[in-house]
């Protein structure tokens, strides 16, 4: 069998409050794949079911070492997911609101691809 990429979608989340990069990191990918549809599964991959899919994400985040991961792949409704982690994103200065629980003043901004495979 041949993998083919089927599509690449890209996002940006940003944690405003509370310096989780968890929350930034799944908000990318959730903004990466919030305005798709995939009929292209069906109709010219032939799958019969969207779990047959590969998902591989790529996600860029300030502290990666601290992602819960399963939390990000929770974002993705199907497929054979996979999640790659490294370095990246941004830290800006926010401002520290104690009600919110933040711990400094950073926002956590993370970017993330989204790629679906199929196999043929």
């Amino acid at each position: 069998m041949t993998r083919k990429r089927l599509i690449i979608e890209m996002g940006m989340g940003i944690d405003q409050h509370g310096q989780e990069p968890t929350v930034a990191a799944a908000r990318a990918v959730r903004n990466a794949i919030a305005h798709n549809a995939l009929p292209g599964i069906w109709e010219v991959a032939g799958l019969s079911d969207p779990n047959q899919m590969i998902v591989e994400v790529k996600v860029a985040v300030p502290y990666p070492e601290k992602v819960r991961e399963e939390e990000v792949l929770a974002v993705l409704p199907f497929g054979q997911k996979s999640l790659s982690l490294e370095t990246g994103g941004m830290v800006v200065q926010g401002r520290a609101i104690p009600a919110l629980n933040d711990k400094n003043d950073d926002m956590l901004v993370a970017v993330a691809a989204v790629t679906v495979y199929v196999d043929s």
